[in-house]
This record gives structure tokens, sequence and C-alpha cells, in this order.
């Protein structure tokens, strides 16, 4: 089965029908999920995509989440120790940062081994390196 990581963009695109990532998106999940898919995310991007999505396709995303269409990674107050100093190496003044919903998806990276992305931010995941050098691959 193949694991693929879950950012807060595709999230909203794959609810959002006016969204201009929403039929990439669509087509993407039908397509990987043909051969077995497991998505997985954490509760700052389901957060941050709640908080996006407008009335009603905010409660079927939710819903969505709740029937088990990704697996949702709970993090500990401790991780936040790790967490931090990624948030501060990739945060440039005034320019970019790495919130804690990127942070929580490369610290789930660094957990699992798994690298594959969906995200529609693909200027800093190509950024991003993990602790162990490598890069994550863009979906």
């Amino acid at each position: 089965m193949r694991s693929v990581l879950l950012d807060a963009g595709p999230l909203i695109a794959l609810f959002a029908a006016d969204d201009r990532h929403h039929a990439r998106y669509r087509a993407l999940l039908r397509e990987l999920s043909a051969s077995g898919l497991r998505l997985l995310t954490t509760w700052p991007c389901i957060v941050e995509a709640s908080y996006l999505l407008e009335c009603p396709q905010r409660f079927e995303m939710l819903r969505w989440i709740e029937l088990g269409a990704a697996l949702v990674y709970p993090f500990e107050p401790h991780h936040l120790g790790d967490m931090v100093p990624w948030m501060e190496r990739y945060t440039e003044a005034g320019k970019r940062e790495m919130d804690l919903a990127d942070a929580s998806l490369y610290w789930l990276a660094a957990e699992t081994g798994f690298r594959e992305i969906m995200t529609v931010d693909v200027a800093d995941f190509s950024r991003y390196r993990l602790p162990d050098g490598g890069a994550f691959a863009l979906l």
C-alpha cells in the first residue's frame, strides 16, 4: 500500500469545486486509490483546511476524515521541541515561513519515513530538507 502525506491545500481542493486544483487532486486520488492508497495527515492540516473551506464543504471534509479517508497522526506537546527549530530554520524574515501545519507534516515524514506529499505549497516543500538530507516527493 502506498502511503502519501496530505497537506491542507489538496484537502481544500478535494472539497471546493471552484478551487483551481480541484480536478487535479480528484483525479490523482482516484488514480492512486486504484492500487491501494493510505493518506496521512495531521490535525493542524485539518484545522487549516476547515478554516478555509466554506459550509457545506467543510462538513463534507470532516465527515470524510471521520470515515477514515485519511489517517490523522496526533503529536504530543514534546514533539514541538522538534518542530519549533525546523520552523525557525525555514522562516525567512518578511518572506516565507514554515507554519505549524507544514512543520507537522515535516515531523510526520521524519517519524514515518514517508516522503510523498500531496501539496500545492510547491515552493516551500521543495526547499525543505528532512533530517537525513532527503527531499519530499511532491504530488
